[in-house]
Formats: C-alpha cells, structure tokens, sequence
C-alpha cells in the first residue's frame, strides 16, 4: 500500500524589477526551520543567472535553487515552468517552494499553471506576495505598466519595500493606493531590506484574484537552467562569455568571466555606477579577498560582501530597445586587476 505524498506548500514572490524580491526571499530562507528543505525556482530576465547564483550562495543548508533563464516564463508558454517545477518537486522532495519570476513577469499565467491539473495534487498555493517600491508608484511611466498593476492586483500581501529610502508622502500616496484595491489585500506590511515574518507565508488566502490585464504579455520563449557554471576551459581570463537577451522594447546583456578573472573593487564602482543609463544592473565579482554583489536599480548603486564564490558575471537591463555592447564591455575588462 502505498502513502499518498503530501502537497507542498508553494509561495509567489512577485514584484517589479530592482524592488528587492532576492533579499526577501534571503530573510525567508533565514527563518527556515533547520529540519525543512526549501526550494526556490528564480526565473531570469536575461541569460546570465545572478539570482540564482546569490540564492544558491547563501550558504543555507536544507536550500535547493533552480532557474528558468533567457525570458519570462510568465508569457512563454508553460513549459518551462512545468518541467522545472515537477523536475525540482521529484529530486528535492522540499517541504516548501518558493517561486520568484523575473520583475517584468505577469503573475497571471504563473498562478493558473499552479492551479492547473499538473500540480493541484502536487502543491498546496500559499499565499502570494508582492514586494513594492513607493518609488515605483511615484513614477508614472511604472505606475500605468499593466505588469506593474497586476502584480499589486493580484497578490494577497503586499510588502512595501524599500520605506527607508521613499519620502514619507511618496509612502502614504502609495499606500492609499494600496487600500483602495479590490479584493482587499490580507496584509500590507511597510518594511526595509526586505524584512518579513516567514509566517505571512502561510496566511489564510480566501479571495480569488483576476487579473485587469491578462493579455499584457506576448508569448516569448524560456529556458529551463540549472545554473551550472561553464567548464573553466571555456572562460579564458580576461575573455568573458557575453550573451545578450533583448526582451520586447528592453535591451538586455550578461557577461560570465573566468573564475580567474579578479577585479579592483574601485574599478568596478566607478564602472557600473558611471553614465550607462540603466534600469537594473545586478553582478557579483572576485576582487581578491572577498566576492562583492553589486546592485543598481536607476542611478542608485549599491555594494556589499557575498558568501558566493564561483565565477564572476553581470546582467544589465536598459530602458531602451537595443543597445551596442562594445563599449560597456570594454569598460568591465578595464576593471581587471
């Protein structure tokens, strides 16, 4: 006689590009209790796996990390994020799945395959939560994205990340905002660094939420990725892998350099914090006794240490439908030591 498994406890991470989805999910994964296997299932805007890399080097014991790479598995169509989800459920067996799409993805299509007859045997949807910016409401051209509003819409909590940084007026407009949304949101939480209780994980979710604009997406293609690094014979020093990834009106770029490759810290500062307009930027980096992460969401450049260790990379988003790479990557290999 065999036992019937049961469903896993399975959580959206939603929310908009630069907003802080990775160091939410960090403080969850902090929380975890020691005798669970976590999994997160990070879906990558471009080709170059940063998320992913960042999760997977947290140092968490009991946490398994997978990625879905090259575009928004959120418009494409649900292939990928079948495959993967039912690969990752079979070979970890975890006592909870965390999913984080990339920050232009629509939660509309992620949330129906979740519901779907794949995996309503398989997962127990918890509730979903949508980590937010105020800056991002401030801002109008974000403000009337379809994508931007039904990752608000749609989600049962919504963290409002990043209050440290947003002018208290800019917070309570977004806020009013917030409460005026229809079906009410269970919880609507103000916070800094991404710091939540892994209880909200499992709030009691009893509305059902409809997208405004379902359609917001046209079909694109993903990739299933287990993120793993290149052969080192194929990263040269000095001679990184470049892929581009443009997606619908943004142009997008991934660099991985060799293991080898080391990098002056102040180099890279000046570097990714220079004149490029970017949208986002996200890249960790060997500068010799440590790996740093770096992280710029508009012209706000941050920097920190990393337990990561493994290859250096960068993705870059721009704000414009194509770009010449050329010269930004000469810029990065004027930063090696």
């Amino acid at each position: 006689m065999t036992t019937e498994r049961p469903r896993v406890p399975t959580n959206l991470i939603t929310g908009f590009l630069g907003v802080g989805k990775t160091t939410t999910i960090l403080n969850l994964l902090s929380q975890r209790p020691a005798d669970e296997r976590w999994a997160i299932l990070v879906n990558e805007f471009g080709e170059v796996g940063i998320d992913g890399a960042i999760l997977g080097g947290s140092g968490s014991e009991g946490v398994v990390v997978s990625e879905i790479a090259g575009g928004c598995f959120c418009c494409s169509s649900s292939e990928p994020l079948d495959f993967s989800l039912i690969e990752l459920l079979h070979q970890t067996k975890p006592q909870r799945v965390l999913i984080e799409p990339t920050g232009l993805g629509h939660p509309a299509a992620v949330l129906d395959t979740l519901r779907g007859p794949w995996f309503r045997e398989l997962i127990d949807l918890r509730a979903t939560i949508c980590v937010a910016d105020p800056a991002d409401f401030a801002t109008p051209r974000i403000a009337a994205s379809p994508v931007f509003q039904d990752q608000l819409h749609m989600s049962d909590i919504v963290l409002v990340n990043k209050t440290d940084r947003a002018p208290s007026e800019q917070t309570a407009a977004f806020l009013t905002h917030l409460l005026e949304l229809f079906p009410p949101k269970l919880q609507i939480i103000c916070t800094t660094h991404g710091h939540c209780d892994a209880a909200l994980l499992d709030a009691d979710i009893s509305a059902l939420r409809v997208p405004l604009f379902p359609n917001a997406h046209p079909p694109q293609t993903a990739s299933a990725s287990s993120d793993q690094p290149a052969p080192v014979a194929m990263l040269l020093p000095g001679k990184p892998i470049r892929k581009e990834s443009p997606q619908n009106d943004r142009a997008a770029c991934g660099w991985i350099f060799s293991p080898f490759d080391r990098f002056s810290r102040l180099a890279l500062m000046e570097a990714l914090g220079g004149s490029l307009e970017v949208h986002r930027l996200k890249g960790v980096f060997n500068v010799g006794a440590e790996w740093l992460l770096f992280n710029r969401v508009g012209g706000d450049l941050t920097c920190e240490s990393i337990p990561y260790c493994r290859d250096s990379r960068i993705e870059v988003i721009l704000d414009q439908p194509c770009y010449d790479w050329t010269e930004f990557e000469r810029v990065l290999l004027a930063c090696l030591k």
